[in-house]
Order: C-alpha cells, then structure tokens, then sequence
C-alpha cells in the first residue's frame, strides 16, 4: 500500500505533522490470541510466562488497556485506528465470507511504508480470507502465516478445511507447530532486516491460545501437579509455549544489536474464552475443552462488552526510552496507530479519519490522558465509557434490550449495576451511544 487511498471522513478528522525523529525505531508488535485477564503469571496465574514477566516488570505495563470483544475487530482497529464498526466489522470474519478491511483504509503498516519503513505480518490476518483481500494488499512487503481466524497448529488448515497457510499471499504447505513457525519467520525478518538501512515494522500475531490446542507433552506435563483440568493444562501449556517463543524473539532482537532502537508491543486481541464444544469443526478432530481461558477478577468472557471480554494483558518496551512504570491511564487498541505515527514522524492527510490520541506521554512521564468517550458495538451489544462511568446496553439494537452502568473505576469487576441511580448519567452516555453509533457503517 505505497500509494494511500482518500478515506471520507464521517467523524473527526485531523493531521498530525511531526518531526521526524533523528533514527526512526524499529516496531515489533506481537498479539496473541485469546489470552485472558488471568492468563499470564503477572496477573497472580497458575500459568508460567516468566517472559511476559519478566517484559512487565521492567518495561511499561498497560493496566488499563482495551480492545474489541473479539478477533476481527480488533486487528481492524490496531491497524486502521478506529472503532472496527466504523467499517461494519463487528465480528469475527468466518466461514467462507468475503467482507474484509475496505482496500482503501490507511493502515499502520501502510503509513509506515510512507516514511520509509520496510513491513512484514508472521502470522494471522483475519481481515480477508482470500489471498485477493490478503495482508500485501494493506501495506505489508512481507507475509507469512494464516489468512483466517483459527487452524489447526500441525496441517495448518482452517475448521472447514480451507486452505490458509500462505507466503505472500500465496498458499504454501509446511510441516511444523504454528508456534514454532511464526516465531521462525519472525526472527528471519529482523535477523535479515536489522542489516538493512530502512527501520522495519513486524507485526508478530501468534495463533494461541486459541483452540485448537495442540501441544507436545513436555509444554503439558509442568502442569499434571498444579493444574487438574486437563484443558486448562492444554491452556496453559500453549501459552508457556508462546511465552517461550516471545522470548526467542526478543533475544533475537538483542542479538542483532537493535535492542536499544526498537519499540516492543505485546497485547492480547480480546479476553479469554470460556469453553469449546466443536458441532462440525476441524472433522471434531478437537475438543472439546470445557476450561480456556480465565479473566478473573474481572467479569464476562470473549465476545461480552463487560471487562473480562475487552480489557487485555499489554506491555510497552523501548529501552533507554521508557522505564518501569505501571500505568493505570485508559488506553484503547486504535490509540496504537496515532502514537506510533507521532514517533515516526508520519504525516496524516486533513481528510484521513482517525479516531485514537498519541498516549507517548502516559507511558513515558505517566501524564493524565484527557478524558474522551470509548465505544464498542457487537452484533448482540454497544458499550460507551466517559470518565468512571461505562454503559453497557444489551440488545441487538438500541431501541430495543435493556442497560446496565458501572462505575469501572469503583467497581472494576462491575458487580453492581447502579443504572437507576444516575439518571443523568444514563442520559449523557446514552446520547454519546446513539451519537456514536451513527457513525458506523451499517
């Protein structure tokens, strides 16, 4: 995507024309996939990541960050700095539909490339699940992984058997864990890239803790004495197993001398899932695993508006940049495209529409971020979030359903719903709900 389509603008628009700092950084950004609230050894877990620790402790830990409730929309807002209704992407793109990201949407690899960045994605898309509507076409050199929302880890196919695994868009056949694999072309790209004169951005997006779950016993076995559920071990197992490969990257990217000039990302992509009972999928093959994922304390599961489902494990590391710090500021997943556009320097046209801020200062000097509204919207809910107060409204459409209001930095795990005491408060989000919500695309 050298050359960037004119989005129309139908909500704030703006530019932001920075500086272009002296050396532009490096970018790893690296989701996973379902990991819950409760699902790394940070958050008190019975699971081991002692990489994730490790990377939380001594960097930036986002104690308040947010995504989208499931997959899909949550990669459209990371790369096109949006709420994903904004393009009718409301849930996860399956089977074997054609909707996709609008060809025409500035990404953030794409606004990198503008500044001279070399971009590469090693592992899932799910924003188009046909090499047509594949990663190169939305600012990527480079692309390895899988095209649609789930596969199998060892034959790498999708759960009606569609072929997913591709190189540059172009469908190829390897043996191997997806694990494994991913982390492999990872490390390629910055071994090979860190030589190049041009900054590189790769997009790491693992395939776990997603089920299905397949792992090699000696991931498994650390578990048989601490956790009894044989799919939570299964769980567990696969995030350690990522964990271990997070930090194969990241010596990787110490070995070849860059550590000091690259900004590392790490985020989940939504909550934790509770269970899975496969109808037809993968053959039932898989499954079923009554124990994923654990969002603990907070409440709800992957695909619910409450906390469990949007509010993620996420770390900032730039050493020499950022220090240790824990930061409590609410910051949403499309905030990541303005910040890292501001660090690089790139130019956004006054008729682009984008939606995140630049949140540099939170993680740098821990400064108060303005107060704004957040919005979320599923096929079967909307949420908005002002300040404190956050309204979840339970119902396909919003003349129809029933609401509940939180007070999320009183009552984090929303266990009581005070909708009757605040009617004023009702109102305001309200109207910000029907104010938002008529900006999507329906």
């Amino acid at each position: 995507m050298k050359s960037l389509g004119v989005l129309a603008a139908t909500t704030m628009t703006g530019s932001i024309a920075c500086s272009k700092p002296k050396k532009l950084p490096n970018i790893v950004l690296i989701i996973s996939d379902d990991t819950g609230w409760h699902d790394v050894g940070y958050h008190g877990s019975k699971i081991k990541t002692p990489v994730l620790d490790k990377l939380a402790k001594e960097n930036v830990e986002l104690d308040r960050f947010y995504v989208y409730p499931v997959c899909s929309p949550t990669r459209a807002s990371l790369l096109g700095g949006r709420p994903p209704s904004r393009w009718g992407i409301n849930a996860p793109i399956g089977g074997r539909s054609k909707q996709a990201l609008p060809h025409e949407q500035p990404t953030l690899a794409g606004l990198l490339q503008t500044v001279g960045y070399k971009t590469a994605l090693a592992g899932k898309w799910h924003l188009g699940l046909r090499p047509e509507v594949g990663p190169r076409k939305y600012g990527f050199d480079s692309t390895y992984g899988y095209l649609h929302g789930q596969i199998d880890q060892y034959t790498h196919h999708y759960k009606n058997g569609d072929r997913s695994w591709h190189r540059n868009d172009q469908f190829i056949d390897e043996e191997g864990h997806a694990t494994d694999l991913i982390t492999n072309e990872a490390k390629r790209v910055i071994t090979e890239w860190s030589k190049a004169p041009e900054p590189f951005f790769l997009h790491i997006a693992y395939s776990v803790p997603h089920y299905p779950l397949q792992e090699e016993d000696r991931w498994v076995e650390p578990y048989n004495d601490t956790i009894e559920n044989k799919s939570r071990r299964l769980f567990a197992a696969s995030m350690t197993h990522m964990d271990a490969r997070i930090g194969d990257v990241l010596e990787t990217i110490k070995e070849s001398g860059i550590e000091q000039e690259t900004l590392v990302i790490y985020l989940s992509d939504n909550g934790g899932q509770k269970d899975w009972y496969p109808k037809t999928e993968y053959n039932l093959k898989h499954g079923p695993n009554d124990v994923l994922g654990n969002n603990l304390p907070l409440n709800g599961w992957k695909g619910d508006l409450y906390e469990g489902g949007i509010r993620v494990p996420a770390i900032v590391r730039w050493p020499g940049k950022l220090g240790s710090a824990k930061v409590d500021e609410t910051i949403i997943v499309y905030d990541i495209l303005t910040t890292v556009s501001r660090l690089t320097g790139v130019t956004f046209q006054q008729d682009w529409v984008y939606e995140g801020i630049d949140v540099w200062p939170a993680l740098a000097e821990q400064s108060k971020l303005p107060e704004r509204v957040f919005y979320w919207r599923s096929n079967k809910e909307y949420a908005v979030r002002k300040g404190n107060w956050k309204l979840v409204h339970v119902g396909k459409k919003l003349e129809e359903g029933e609401e509940l209001l939180f007070d999320v930095i009183a009552d984090p795990y929303e266990q009581s719903n005070v909708l009757d005491n605040h009617p004023d408060i009702v109102a305001d989000l309200k109207a910000e709900m029907v104010k938002q919500a008529a900006m999507d695309l329906e």
